[in-house]
């Protein structure tokens, strides 16, 4: 869930560890997807294909698609005519995009697309109708058409399912397909695609060929995204030996794979395994471009995040140092921003507050200056900085700041927009802290409300709101019966979202039990009780009764 407020989990609404954030809340809690970058040389020559025209005529306002008339193809094979029309399309594409043409682009996609559908009811389901479908998914992955990317796909499939191996194109298409297909979340599909173009690969390559490394990438995302990150890992580690092998143990190429290793390694625990990997491209990036270079002081920030401890405070504060005296870097710099908002949450970490209090504190008078108040950042860093004071039971000044925050966001977005509920219901806790009930209680029932319109009755912001508002409620005295049922539908929300076993599915199941054993209501408890006695001997090491 994106957004400003800490998940609360515990009863007295206590969070013992600070999360503080560099964006703005969202509306709506989803994933942004990314055009998959594509090289300058993606596709490879190979013969002659139709004649293929690109783009908008300059004295018509119409679109020119790329397929033609085979009737009066002069052309018969696939080549270097071919693959330069493919490119100046994709380049086409991306700059109207980029100059923020969007209706120009989905003009030019459009066309292009109606044109491939018609050869395809013709007929005609070769590699080049595949080669052209694939730069339009692509151009409609940039402009966020999902649904349409849905569609291409579905035709991309039936296409290459029937074409042979040695196609020309066929592996770069198919490694583009499985990109795609893991933005979208479909990770099963995005790996079989990888492991055909994969085999083509290694056929027409070998075993170690750089060639390999991109669609190997992308295979390792999908695995780690799909919760295999054994296999992830193992992945990566081939493609870091192909371009060892190939291009020496200290280029600069190995920093893509070694970083992915690092992040993944730290998601699954193996704290010490992503510091060495992390040490290697401080190391990389060093030799390559000297100690006081801002790459090596990004290199350094992802180095400190493995090690998250005391020591990993120096290498911040050195890399900080460096992107501050670099001419590459604006003081408004958005590396510069995050780097200083992952510091003040490792210094409050450690116990130094105040320090990392006015880490933040630079934050938002840097974003005052240069983007004013309403910028969504501005809103950002007061919303971290009344996280920091109530970190320190300073709760008078993180409600003052709170209150700022809503008084803006108020202006900004209105009063009932989603993205409201993150500080409003950080300004609850608060309250509820300093025993003002009433209105953190009006407060967590108003976040309710909203976030079940605009996310869902059983969304993990709705549990979020649930929970708050539970405990207000158990302290001013409302009745059990209805706290009761409250937990009941968070309890829900929970093994949905962390799993039957989770340790916030034992905090929730610890208070239906006691509300039924002080309501009496034995013949329903029997089912809860058992199960919490179960979880608390399997996790009776982590857990305290």
């Amino acid at each position: 869930m994106s957004g400003f407020c800490p998940s609360i989990f515990s009863d007295l609404l206590q969070i013992h560890i600070p999360s503080f954030y560099l964006h703005p809340p969202k509306a709506k809690c989803n994933t942004r997807m990314r055009l998959y970058v594509v090289p300058s040389k993606m596709f490879r020559c190979y013969a002659t294909t139709e004649s293929l025209h690109v783009g908008i005529t300059s004295n018509e306002n119409q679109v020119s698609p790329i397929v033609t008339d085979p009737d009066k193809s002069q052309s018969k094979h696939l080549g270097d005519d071919f693959e330069m029309m493919l490119e100046e399309l994709f380049s086409e594409i991306k700059s109207m995009i980029s100059l923020g043409n969007k209706s120009d682009a989905l003009d030019l996609l459009e066309a292009n697309y109606e044109a491939v559908k018609e050869q395809m009811v013709a007929g005609r389901k070769n590699i080049e109708e595949a080669a052209i479908l694939d730069v339009i998914a692509l151009g409609y992955m940039a402009i966020e058409d999902f649904k349409m990317v849905d569609i291409i796909m579905n035709m991309l499939n039936e296409i290459v399912h029937d074409l042979s191996d040695d196609e020309p194109l066929l592996d770069s298409i198919l490694t583009h397909m499985g990109s795609m297909n893991s933005a979208l979340g479909r990770f099963e599909n995005s790996m079989l695609l990888y492991k055909r173009a994969l085999t083509i690969l290694e056929k027409n390559h070998g075993s170690n060929s750089k060639s390999l490394v991109m669609p190997l990438l992308g295979m390792s995302k999908a695995l780690g995204s799909a919760g295999r990150a054994i296999k992830a890992i193992d992945i990566y580690h081939r493609t870091i030996s192909i371009l060892e092998s190939n291009m020496g143990a200290e280029s600069k190429e190995l920093v893509v794979p070694l970083n992915a290793l690092g992040n993944l390694l730290i998601e699954e625990g193996k704290v010490k395994d992503a510091e060495n990997t992390f040490t290697r491209i401080v190391g990389i990036y060093t030799n390559l471009y000297g100690k006081d270079d801002d790459r090596v002081a990004m290199a350094m920030c992802s180095l400190a995040n493995a090690k998250y401890a005391e020591g990993a405070i120096d290498l911040y504060t050195n890399a900080l140092r460096v992107m501050e005296l670099s001419e590459n870097m604006n003081l408004d710099d958005i590396v510069l921003e995050k780097t200083r908002v992952e510091l003040a949450e490792l210094l409050h970490v450690v116990g130094r507050a105040k320090e990392g209090r006015k880490l933040l504190e630079e934050c938002l008078s840097i974003t005052k200056k240069y983007k004013g108040e309403e910028d969504p950042s501005y809103i950002t860093h007061l919303t971290n900085l009344a996280t920091s004071y109530s970190r320190s039971k300073n709760y008078v000044e993180s409600e003052r700041l709170l209150r700022s925050t809503l008084n803006i966001m108020k202006k900004t977005v209105g009063p009932n927009d989603p993205s409201t509920t993150f500080p409003m219901l950080q300004l609850a806790v608060t309250l509820y802290n300093l025993k003002q009930d009433e209105e953190a209680e009006r407060l967590a029932l108003k976040v309710l409300h909203i976030r079940e319109k605009a996310f869902g009755n059983s969304s993990l912001p709705v549990g979020e709101a649930l929970e708050c508002l539970i405990s207000i409620q158990k302290r001013v005295g409302r009745d059990d019966g209805e706290i009761l049922e409250m937990l009941k539908r968070n309890l829900r929300i929970q093994e949905r979202e962390f799993g039957d076993e989770s340790e916030q599915v034992v905090e929730t199941l610890k208070k239906i039990v006691f509300y039924m054993e002080k309501m009496e209501i034995k013949d329903q408890k029997y089912p809860f009780q058992r199960r919490l006695s179960l979880l608390r001997n399997k996790f009776k090491q982590q857990l305290q009764y």
